[in-house]
């Protein structure tokens, strides 16, 4: 009975981790970019017309926005290929569909 829970609680919480960071991580990275976006088009341009926008936060806007769209894809391309009965590899730098052994 405890091997079942213990074998439980392990695959529980792998679960969890994976919801925290798709369900949730995704949109706070998303978040972040915009935040980020706005910083980098001139926060203070409302008070201050000299105020210049800051290209940092265009720089981070732009690269929480691209690992939002792997994410995204990453996601798709599994869905696309369990449909197919494949499976995603990561043996090499990009993601390849295999067929399933």
């Amino acid at each position: 009975m405890t091997d079942n829970l213990v074998l439980a609680l392990q695959g529980g919480w792998k679960v969890l981790v994976v919801a925290l960071v798709l369900g949730a991580g995704l949109p706070s990275v998303f978040a972040v970019g915009i935040r980020s976006l706005a910083w980098g088009t001139g926060g203070s341009a409302e008070v201050d017309v000299a105020a210049r926008p800051h290209p940092a936060g265009r720089a981070v806007a732009f690269a929480c926005f691209a690992v939002v769209l792997i994410g995204i894809g990453l996601g798709i391309s599994i869905v696309v290929a369990s449909g197919f009965g494949q499976s995603v590899s990561f043996e090499h730098i990009y993601p390849t569909f295999v067929p399933k052994k």
